[in-house]
């Protein structure tokens, strides 16, 4: 079973940017379809994006389509979540999962730890 560990978390202002990476161990990482998801305080968990086992594919929620950008580098055992433009309803503990096979915005089956995200308006 892979192991996840996600860091990059922090505060930050509206608008700001941070970049979330998940190291994961245990596994063959290539083989597996890699995502984030976030829940926020009193919230459902929202799943906010997928990537392919190439990372040629890569699939987004709309609430942060256009801002939000994830990538993985095989060669270190990583997916990235890039968040641009931040604002304060994106505040949440977000999780990076993994999954083998199937679409790439659902049924993830492993999951890391969680990294705090707050943005301050």
């Amino acid at each position: 079973q892979v192991q996840l560990v996600a860091s990059g978390g922090g505060l930050v202002q509206a608008g700001a940017s941070l970049r979330l990476s998940c190291a994961a161990s245990g596994g063959i990482f290539s083989r597996y379809i890699m995502g984030w998801s976030r829940q926020a305080p009193g919230k459902e968990r929202e799943f906010v994006a997928g990537i392919s086992l190439s990372g040629l594919t890569t699939y987004y929620a709309d609430s942060v389509k256009g801002r939000f950008t994830i990538s993985r580098d095989n060669a270190k055992n990583t997916v990235y979540l890039q968040m641009n433009s931040l604002e304060p309803e994106d505040t949440a503990v977000y999780y990076c999962a993994a999954k083998f096979g199937g679409t790439l915005s659902s049924g993830y089956n492993a999951w890391g730890q969680g990294t705090q995200v707050t943005v301050s308006s």
